[in-house]
């Protein structure tokens, strides 16, 4: 009786404080930055990230050499190039758009959901899973990726994404050397390049970073949805539930099985747990549609982040879902949506998703109000690094290379 009061109390403490920055009806985030402002935080956020990105490039274009030595060494290396770049977008985001970060989740991903003694969430997922999400923005991978981060697993995710993003200068040739998937939404043309990709994620190595006793370490990302939400991709997807006489969803695409039933099917037997982020972003009104407010410019330019990020987490394993028959398992992906709808719903009128991890988020330290949100099943954080000296990593090579290259001349001078 008194555990369940003292309960009562910290739910109506966390619910009091969200409630102080949380209306329904309220109006979108005003910017925060004029137009001066801008224009220098594009300069220099723009001047960072590209040095960054070409800094990573040369660093894969330096190791490609590896490939043809020792394939577990290169994929290691390519692996490192991948934190490299997790670290990139990790730092953007702390400085660019800082903004409250709320995980919750049910009881499928107990204990696996904590908080470090400095206040950054910490996650203890499995090093190989397949991870599923409903699409709102553009900035839905960033924040995933930063989930990876947390775990250690940043030079380990691998994403399925559009196969314009490829040709992106710099950033597309990166995301090749990364091995993530590029799919032109053909499915004849898409599905032996999926199927060489995934029987590579199923090849066992051994570089440095493998950990697993079968298997290297793995996070495939995929948003069965195909695109992110907006005003044009739901009327399409509205006509679609029309024509396959399905209900409608509120604050979602209907997903596509045809991908995500293909990766499970192949990946059996080397992956044991789909994990299940929903995801909302507080701060538009009621009725109204994310991708409007919160696109990478108004974020993280003109200083107009969402007003919390919201994530659900669950988990289901592999061996209970229907991977026999593809009718069967679109049945079961679509009553998962229809659940993330009602949890988006639950989301958008109250300011934060529904919890089972009540107790059982491990706070070692924080804030009076981290506390008392963990105490609940809330674990409240920013994206941030550990450090900021972690972003030295992104250079370590090239400035050991080009050390490398004065050491005949440094010589030849004694």
């Amino acid at each position: 009786m008194e555990s369940d009061i003292r309960q009562r109390k910290h739910v109506n403490s966390v619910n009091s404080v969200s409630d102080k920055h949380h209306d329904p009806t309220d109006a979108a985030p005003r910017l925060k930055h004029g137009l001066a402002m801008q224009v220098l935080r594009s300069l220099l956020l723009a001047t960072w990230f590209n040095c960054c990105c070409v800094a990573i490039l040369a660093t894969q274009i330096i190791g490609c050499p590896l490939y043809l030595i020792n394939k577990d060494y290169y994929y290691a290396y390519m692996a490192y190039t991948k934190q490299s770049f997790g670290l990139v977008i990790t730092a953007l985001t702390q400085w660019g758009c800082p903004t409250v970060v709320r995980v919750s989740g049910d009881k499928s991903v107990r204990g696996q959901i904590h908080l470090a003694a400095d206040g950054r969430l910490k996650t203890s997922f499995p090093e190989r899973l397949v991870m599923i999400a409903n699409h709102q923005v553009y900035t839905d991978w960033i924040y995933l990726w930063w989930v990876a981060y947390t775990n250690q697993m940043h030079g380990r995710i691998f994403i399925i994404l559009k196969e314009s993003l490829k040709y992106i200068p710099i950033i597309g040739q990166g995301m090749t050397f990364y091995g993530f998937i590029f799919m032109a939404r053909k499915w004849l043309s898409d599905k032996p390049r999926l199927q060489h990709r995934l029987e590579k994620l199923k090849t066992q190595h051994s570089g440095s970073q493998s950990g697993s006793p079968q298997y290297d370490p793995m996070w495939l990302l995929i948003f069965p949805e195909g695109t992110n939400l907006s005003i044009n991709t739901r009327r399409r997807s509205a006509e679609y539930a029309v024509k396959q006489k399905l209900s409608p969803l509120r604050h979602e695409l209907i997903p596509r099985s045809t991908g995500l039933f293909f990766c499970l099917q192949q990946l059996r037997g080397t992956v044991e747990w789909v994990y299940d982020c929903t995801v909302a972003y507080e701060g538009p009104p009621k009725g109204s549609l994310p991708d409007k407010y919160f696109t990478l410019r108004s974020t993280y330019l003109q200083g107009r982040p969402p007003t919390s990020v919201n994530m659900h987490w669950r988990r289901f394993a592999v061996a209970d879902i229907p991977l026999e028959d593809q009718d069967e398992f679109d049945a079961w992906l679509r009553a998962r949506w229809g659940e993330k709808d009602q949890l988006l719903d639950e989301c958008f009128g109250t300011g934060r998703f529904p919890t089972e991890l009540g107790g059982s988020i491990i706070a070692e330290s924080g804030s009076p109000e981290q506390t008392s949100a963990a105490a609940v099943g809330y674990a409240e954080t920013h994206v941030r690094l550990r450090h900021w000296a972690e972003l030295s990593r992104i250079f370590m090579v090239l400035v050991g290379t080009a050390l490398l290259c004065k050491l005949p001349r440094l010589i030849g001078l004694y």
